[in-house]
């Protein structure tokens, strides 16, 4: 039985595994591993890749990840935070143009009380019954966490960045808990969010046994939706001069992912379109099936500088959706505004 086989076959995977399809330059066994991951894509999913309204709601955030652009100690950062009836314009534009889910992320901006963003989601939940609508906002408490799901929240997306505690506190200021990280995402599967989580690929200090913890996190988590990106070096934070992620090592991952966990929601990230200029098209064929384009207001957009070199800040939505739209019917997909949720 070949390695991609065994993976396919048990959705589990070696360390031994792992570090054989991330350092092999055989071409055809590659394409074997995209050709088994986009098949068991299709085979859940079929020809579907689901589109979801991002709305950047801040650029402000209480962290100081060492990673970000956001990072509080960014100085050079341009700070904004959209205004409730921004939100709901952004949410009502994306309506109108067909999409069903709503993504509402931003850095973790202490403005966003539960005061503030509990009624903020029960009016978008009113206003839209039929949408989902996806929190990325970081860590809450658990009582947050709640009151925002009994206010109409479906689907909270909480980065991992990394299963190691070790690489964690690496990427991380000292008052930031890998633990409580972790103790977050099991809060929100408790409660009844479909959950995401994530890491970047690439990033400093990351090694194959790190990869390897962060697989085994999400065969143990089985998340709804799993996010990774290459890690892209940003100015003006400790790590601007470290090098970029690998897309080539993203597309391997992303492969793996899908053949691990078959029925996970998996976007091919703006990171990857940053980085090469077909890759969320790559992504889509390594056995992603979600993109996201953006909805927020476009004179905010090259705000929300999380990396450097973010594509998509000048477009309007309607123009973002179009050429998103193009680009999968040109690999043979077909775009899906609807709510695309996670099939059992």
């Amino acid at each position: 039985m070949s390695v991609v086989e065994n993976i396919r076959d048990t959705h589990d995977i070696s360390l031994e595994e792992l570090r054989q399809i991330l350092t092999t330059d055989d071409s055809e066994a590659i394409e074997t591993l995209r050709a088994a991951a986009r098949e068991e894509a299709d085979r859940v999913y079929g020809k579907s890749v689901f589109v979801r309204g991002l709305i950047e709601l801040s650029s402000f955030c209480r962290n100081d990840c060492l990673y970000c652009g956001l990072r509080r100690s960014n100085d050079q950062a341009v700070r904004y935070r959209l205004s409730e009836e921004q939100i709901y314009q952004c949410c009502e534009k994306g309506y109108r143009l067909g999409f069903r889910t709503f993504v509402l992320q931003g850095g973790e901006d202490g403005w966003f009380t539960d005061e503030r963003l509990v009624p903020m989601v029960a009016n978008i939940r009113r206003r839209f019954p039929n949408c989902a609508i996806t929190l990325s906002l970081g860590e809450r408490s658990r009582e947050s966490y709640q009151a925002l799901y009994d206010a109409g929240a479906n689907r909270y997306l909480l980065r991992h960045e990394t299963a190691d505690a070790g690489h964690y506190a690496r990427l991380h200021p000292a008052e930031m808990s890998w633990q409580h990280r972790i103790d977050c995402l099991m809060q929100l599967k408790e409660i009844g969010y479909q959950v995401g989580c994530g890491f970047m690929v690439g990033s400093p200090y990351q090694t194959v046994e790190t990869l390897f913890k962060d697989l085994q996190f999400i065969r143990q988590l089985q998340p709804h939706m799993v996010g990774i990106g290459p890690f892209v070096s940003t100015h003006n934070t400790p790590f601007e001069n470290y090098p970029n992620g690998k897309v080539e090592t993203t597309l391997r991952l992303l492969s793996i992912i899908r053949l691990l966990h078959p029925h996970v929601l998996l976007p091919a990230t703006t990171a990857l379109g940053t980085l090469h200029p077909q890759g969320r098209e790559k992504g889509i064929l390594a056995g992603a099936n979600v993109v996201m384009p953006n909805l927020s207001p476009i004179d905010h957009r090259k705000d929300y500088a999380i990396y450097d070199n973010k594509i998509c800040t000048g477009e309007e939505a309607a123009e973002c959706q179009a050429c998103i739209e193009h680009r999968m019917r040109r690999i043979g997909y077909e775009p899906v505004v609807d709510r695309g949720d996670y099939k059992e």
